[in-house]
């Protein structure tokens, strides 16, 4: 009897290893979640920049939304980043941002912010290209 209990804890222990094998990020908290990943539209490797909440809200009629980007790593990153507009049918309204700058420092959140050009706005994606290592 003993020898079962035992089988079935080794084969228990080697589940819970499989899995967190399977996904190393999300045990380590370093992975974004699926409802900000569905929002971002990243050019190239995020080298270490989380987007750790997305904050959206309808404010007099306009939506605004606030992104805290987090530097995971040591090293100063520089993130380029604009916000698309979509109306309600997936389409872009306006004619688009231009990218703006700024410089993430390791270990740092920044909270940036962006603000609709057109009330029938009701949703966004965050465009980001990261420079740096």
């Amino acid at each position: 009897m003993k020898s079962k209990k035992k089988l079935h804890l080794q084969g228990l222990a080697l589940c819970v290893l499989a899995l967190s094998a399977a996904m190393p990020a999300l045990a380590s908290g370093d992975e974004t979640s699926p409802a900000i990943a569905a929002k971002l539209d990243l050019r190239g490797s995020p080298k270490g920049i989380k987007v750790d909440e997305m904050r959206l809200q309808r404010k007099n009629d306009t939506l605004t939304v606030q992104s805290d980007l987090k530097n995971t790593s040591k090293t100063d990153k520089v993130v380029f980043y604009r916000h698309k507009w979509l109306d309600s049918s997936g389409s872009q309204v306006g004619d688009g941002e231009v990218f703006k700058q700024v410089t993430v420092l390791g270990l740092q959140t920044v909270t940036i912010k962006g603000v609709a050009m057109h009330p029938s706005a009701v949703d966004v994606r965050l465009e980001m290209n990261i420079d740096g290592k």
